[in-house]
């Protein structure tokens, strides 16, 4: 019989994260997810682990956990990520500090250490959260657009050094989401975001889940150092 398939999530608290939660559970996924926060939900089949993604420590006591208890990883999500609006020259340099750690170095923490796990078996499936802030330039997000920017070529790097292990590195840059990320940012802001867009509409939970599906399909294996961004900006 074949083994069911794992998957991590970072982020998976609230959001985006927790309805992937529930996607890969009804998928039939052994799912591990993690946050700062504990959890508020309790589902069969789920882990979550209290970590900082940036934390190299708490980062590797989880994939000392998850390799212990399922010994393979077939899907790495960083999901996981912070932003503060603000304009360049008001922005404090401790929160540029914590947008950098977590967006970037949390993204580079997971991806190496989920590698590690995978390259046993010679497959693995990573994707990665960009942002349309990224090609947009979208003003008063230049920290967290190049965070961002810096997690594409991240990507786009690792895939090229992770492809003789079977393991393919892709990122989706979705369009504003309801979501704890953009609630303290004004209508009319949104509004205008959304104007600029190909597609004139907020994103949702389900455009992230079908991209992420093709992605981490076993049929996508030649699929690898690419980006898809939501809306068409």
């Amino acid at each position: 019989m074949k083994d069911r398939e794992v998957v991590l999530i970072t982020g998976s608290r609230k959001g985006i994260g927790r309805f992937l939660v529930e996607h890969f559970i009804r998928k039939g996924f052994f799912v591990e997810g993690c946050s700062r926060k504990p959890v508020d939900f309790n589902f069969p089949d789920y882990t979550h682990h209290s970590i900082d993604v940036a934390n190299e420590e708490q980062v590797k006591a989880m994939f000392s956990s998850i390799r212990k208890r399922h010994s393979r990883l077939h899907i790495a999500i960083n999901n996981a990520g912070i932003a503060s609006m603000n304009h360049v020259l008001l922005m404090p340099g401790s929160t540029a500090s914590k947008i950098i750690q977590t967006n970037l170095n949390g993204t580079f923490l997971i991806c190496r250490e989920s590698a590690k796990l995978m390259q046993k078996r010679r497959y693995g499936r990573i994707v990665n959260f960009s942002t349309i802030a990224v090609p947009m330039h979208l003003e008063g997000e230049a920290i967290y657009a190049a965070s961002k920017s810096a997690v594409v070529t991240f990507t786009k790097v690792i895939a090229r050094e992770l492809a003789n292990f079977g393991i393919t590195c892709n990122v989706i840059g979705p369009a504003p989401i309801e979501t704890d990320l953009i609630r303290g940012v004004s209508a009319d802001k949104i509004n205008s975001l959304i104007n600029r867009l190909a597609i004139k509409k907020m994103g949702c939970f389900e455009d992230v889940a079908n991209v992420i599906d093709f992605f981490t399909r076993p049929e996508s294996g030649a699929v690898t150092g690419q980006v898809i961004y939501l809306g068409g900006p």
